[in-house]
C-alpha cells in the first residue's frame, strides 16, 4: 500500500519510491540528489500506478537527455500491429517515451494495449481521443465530456498527458488581435481553440483545472502543459502568443506542484538557431525550473523529406542550454505518418542530439562513450568500434557494402589512413604506402 500520492508527494515526504532507486542508479546520481530535485519539480519520474509493466525514467536537465517517440492509428493508416510493430522496435532502439496520438478507430483498445504491454513512458494528448470518442461535431461536446476523457486516460495507465490548457479566452483573443504567419499549428491546439470559438465558452482545461490536477494526483500522471501557440514557421518564433501562453503555463505549474503533480512543460515547434538558447532560458525562469519538451525546435522550414535533420540540430541547441526531453522528428514529417524505417531515422537522429547535448552538459558518463570510441578508433579495432556504435546493424552494413583489400582499413583510405600509419611510424616501423 503507497502511502504517497505522487512521486513528487514522496519526494518531499522524504520517501525515496522504487521508481526513485531505478532511475538514480540510471543516472549515476545519488538517489537522495534526485529525491531533492523532485522534491523541487526540477525532475519528473513519470510512472502511472496503472502502469504496472513501466521501466522507470527520469526527465530533467540534471539527467541524460529523453527522447519521446510519436505513434498512433490514424483515419489513413488504420494498422494497429503496424502501429505496435513501431512501438517495439523504438523501445529497442532506445526511445524512453512512446506518445500514442491515434485519431481514429478503436483508440482505448490500443491505448490500454501499450500501458499493459510497453516498458516506455506512454504518453496520450486527450483532446484528440475526445473528438474520436464521442463521435459527435465538436461544438457539441460538453465541458464535463473534456474532462471525463481525461480521467479515462489516468484509468487506462497513460503515465502523462499533454493537457492544452494555456490556452484560454484571453490568450486566444491576444492571438487573433497578432496575426501570424502559420496560426496554430498544434492540432490539440487549434481543436480547443475552434471549441472556445463555436461554443463561446472558456477552455474546459483551463477553467476546471483544479480538476484535472485532482485526476492526475489520483493516479500519478505527470501533467504535460501543452504549447498550442507554438511556432510552426520560423517567421512566427517568439510572438506574443508563443510567449504569453508561456506565462500561463508558468502559473499553471506553480498550481500543479501545491497539489504535488509532476510537470512537464511543452515547448517550441519551429525556431532559427539564434534564438533557441534565449528561449530555453526564458522557459526556465517563467516556468520555475520545470522540464522543458521540446518538439524539434525545426530551425528551418524548407526541408521536408529531411526534417529529422533540421530538427535534431535545434534539439542539440536545446537540450544543451535547458531542455531535458525531445521529441523525434522523422523523415516524414510535414508529408505523411512515417513508416518503421522513418521511426528509425528520427529515433537516430534524436538520439544523436540527445547525446551530443548530454556531452556538451558534462552530463556523468557521456563523455567516456566517446572517449572508448576514440580508442578502439585508434587501435583500429573494428569489433569494439561496432560495439559502441550509436546504430551497430548501419555501421556494419556499411563496412559490409564495400569491404577494403585489407581488413584493418577501410575503403576510403587503404594505405592512405593516417590512422594506421601513425600507429606505424610512432611504433618506428617503416611506411612505405604504395610498396605496401
Amino acid at each position: 500500500m503507497r502511502d504517497y500520492k505522487t512521486q513528487m508527494h514522496a519526494a518531499r515526504m522524504g520517501i525515496v519510491t522504487e521508481e526513485m532507486k531505478s532511475v538514480a542508479e540510471k543516472e549515476n546520481m545519488p538517489v537522495e540528489e534526485l529525491r531533492e530535485l523532485m522534491a523541487q519539480g526540477k525532475v519528473v519520474i513519470p510512472a502511472n500506478k496503472n502502469h504496472k509493466c513501466i521501466d522507470p525514467n527520469g526527465v530533467g536537465s540534471m539527467l541524460k537527455t529523453k527522447i519521446n517517440v510519436n505513434l498512433g492509428v490514424s483515419r489513413d493508416c488504420k494498422d494497429m500491429d503496424m502501429e505496435m510493430d513501431k512501438v517495439n522496435s523504438a523501445v529497442e532502439l532506445g526511445a524512453e517515451s512512446i506518445m500514442d496520438l491515434s485519431s481514429f478507430g478503436d483508440t482505448r483498445k490500443f491505448r490500454t494495449k501499450l500501458t499493459s504491454e510497453c516498458k516506455a513512458m506512454i504518453g496520450t494528448v486527450p483532446i484528440y481521443d475526445a473528438v474520436v470518442y464521442y463521435h459527435k461535431a465538436l461544438k457539441d461536446i460538453t465541458t464535463q465530456e473534456w474532462l471525463d476523457i481525461v480521467r479515462m486516460h489516468a484509468e487506462d495507465g497513460v503515465d502523462f498527458m499533454t493537457i492544452h490548457c494555456g490556452i484560454n479566452r484571453e490568450t486566444a483573443k491576444r492571438f487573433k488581435q497578432n496575426k501570424r504567419l502559420m496560426n496554430i499549428v498544434s492540432r490539440g491546439g487549434s481543436i480547443i481553440f475552434a471549441w472556445m470559438e463555436m461554443t463561446g465558452n472558456e477552455n474546459p482545461f483551463y477553467e476546471h483545472f483544479d480538476e484535472v490536477l485532482d485526476i492526475c494526483r489520483e493516479y500519478d500522471v505527470t501533467l504535460s502543459l501543452g504549447d498550442a501557440c507554438r511556432p510552426g514557421c520560423i517567421e512566427d518564433a517568439t510572438d506574443i502568443s508563443q510567449i504569453e501562453e508561456l506565462i500561463v503555463l508558468g502559473e499553471l505549474t506553480k498550481r500543479a506542484w501545491e497539489k504535488d503533480v509532476q510537470v512537464i512543460i511543452e515547448g517550441p515547434g519551429h525556431m532559427p538557431l539564434n534564438q533557441i538558447e534565449a528561449n530555453m532560458k526564458i522557459q526556465q525562469t517563467i516556468c520555475h525550473g520545470a522540464p522543458f519538451y521540446v518538439l524539434g525546435p525545426l530551425v528551418t522550414d524548407i526541408a521536408p523529406g529531411y526534417d529529422h535533420i533540421t530538427a535534431a540540430i535545434g534539439g542539440a541547441i536545446a537540450a544543451t542550454y535547458g531542455a531535458s526531453f525531445l521529441c523525434y522528428v522523422t523523415p516524414a514529417e510535414h508529408l505523411r505518418l512515417p513508416f518503421i524505417e522513418d521511426v528509425k531515422e528520427g529515433i537516430m537522429a534524436s538520439k544523436i542530439a540527445a547525446h551530443a547535448a548530454d556531452v556538451a552538459k558534462g552530463i556523468k558518463g557521456a563523455k567516456e562513450w566517446d572517449y572508448k570510441m576514440s580508442a578502439a578508433r585508434k587501435k583500429l579495432d573494428w569489433d569494439e568500434m561496432f560495439e559502441l556504435c550509436i546504430d551497430k546493424e548501419k555501421a556494419v552494413r556499411y563496412r559490409a557494402d564495400a569491404k577494403p583489400e585489407k581488413e584493418d582499413t577501410c575503403s576510403m583510405c587503404g594505405n592512405f589512413c593516417a590512422v594506421k600509419n601513425m600507429n606505424r611510424i610512432l611504433d618506428g616501423e617503416i611506411v612505405n604506402i604504395f610498396d605496401e
